[in-house]
């Protein structure tokens, strides 16, 4: 069952490289990088994608790695417990609130 191919690399003029890569998240993985997208953009003064987020997001955990002694945690486990820390609910639930968050509107909600 081992079906899976290894993705392209590329190499890019700046000396980084780009990977294409699916990922399967929970919503509010989604909902939470939507927030650091908007959080971003707003910083950087301009519109930003959801994979420059991510990218940015991996740097920021690399460089802190390097700068933090280590912990008894590792820094993945702290990373996701501190976006997936809501109860579970059905699919369309978290779609629903994932798209409230994003957009905004996640204090008015509607029964």
């Amino acid at each position: 069952m081992n079906d899976r191919v290894t993705p392209p690399m590329h190499a890019l003029p700046d000396g980084e490289a780009e990977i294409a890569l699916v990922l399967h998240l929970p919503w509010e993985d989604v909902a939470a990088l939507g927030q650091e997208a908007g959080r971003l953009a707003a910083r950087m003064q301009r519109p930003v994608t959801l994979d420059e987020t991510v990218s940015h997001r991996l740097r920021s955990a690399r460089s802190a790695a390097h700068a933090k002694p280590p912990t008894t945690q590792p820094a993945a486990v702290t990373a996701s417990a501190s976006v997936s820390s809501l109860p579970a609910r059905p699919p369309a639930e978290q779609a629903r609130q994932a798209i409230d968050r994003i957009n905004g509107n996640a204090g008015h909600e509607s029964a």
